[in-house]
């Protein structure tokens, strides 16, 4: 009994130091290259596992007066307190948005100053971390929705502070082997029709037919996001997002049409649901 008291006591010792260790790591990532956890409050919660890792392996394998013991658990909670307040805090400062992708692989992340209103989009690391790749360009207001169209395409949709609709792709893949950059639009040229949509790609835009209702877009109004997404958007404000399904090939080198799928996808803050299309002609 003794023997797995003192195992257990040194296993959370090492931990708690193997965490102090990492914490350290983080720190210095964080002030040479701006590196941050997915989820900033991850800090403060790290910080509480390692004071009640110590506390619990010094308990365990140490034979303390009850007046030390006392003393002792009376500043393991203050600081548990003082890191749960350091949580509620950063809390209030900050919107975060993490997401993670159906399967798990990807992660999207975002992180709003509540102040001023600026948000940037966070490209991840080893599952969670994170450094800021792009501020957004309009002014946001709390609200986000994230869609997730394919394992390695998210969609955020957002109204800025003038109320006005936008939307943000976070990419992660590539299709055809990702060998080259490659314009969605022209990728796609031809018919595609799903469940009441329709999109026509020429060379002078693209066209929906959404429950017959048609809107077209020119190039100038085609907003690549990677090389499997594009948001269509009129007088400044995001309209539809097209993505090119995991299983889209686009036959680009040889005579072939393109096979698989594409999604379009509406932009509103409202529950849609993405419409999955396949080549006509």
């Amino acid at each position: 009994m003794k023997s797995t008291k003192k195992i257990t006591g040194r296993v959370l010792f090492i931990l708690s130091i193997t965490l102090f260790i990492f914490q350290m790591g983080y720190l210095f990532l964080h002030a040479t290259y701006k590196v941050e956890y997915i989820d900033n409050r991850l800090f403060y919660l790290f910080n509480i596992l390692i004071i009640i890792g110590m506390a619990a392996s010094i308990f365990i394998l140490f034979t303390l007066p009850k007046t030390w013991k006392v003393l002792s658990s009376v500043v393991v909670a203050i600081l548990i307190l003082l890191q749960g307040g350091l949580i509620i805090h950063h809390g209030q400062q900050t919107t975060q948005v993490v997401s993670f992708s159906p399967g798990m692989k990807n992660q999207f992340v975002l992180k709003e100053d509540i102040g001023t209103g600026k948000a940037a989009y966070y490209r991840t690391y080893y599952r969670i971390l994170a450094r800021p790749k792009e501020v957004l360009p309009y002014q946001t207001k709390g609200e986000f929705k994230v869609k997730w169209l394919e394992k390695d395409i998210a969609v955020l949709t957002y109204p800025a502070a003038d109320n006005s609709i936008h939307q943000y792709i976070g990419t992660y893949g590539a299709r055809d082997s990702g060998i080259s950059y490659s314009y969605v639009g022209p990728t796609i040229q031809g018919q595609w029709k799903g469940d009441g949509a329709r999109i026509d790609s020429t060379t002078e835009g693209i066209s929906i037919d959404h429950d017959g209702k048609i809107e077209k877009y020119n190039w100038d109004n085609v907003v690549q996001f990677g090389t499997i997404a594009i948001v269509l958007v009129h007088d400044g404000e995001a309209e539809w997002t097209i993505g090119l399904n995991e299983n889209f090939q686009s036959h680009s080198n040889d005579p072939n049409p393109p096979a698989g799928e594409i999604t379009l996808y509406q932009a509103s803050l409202e529950s849609v649901e993405p419409v999955r299309l396949t080549f006509v002609e």
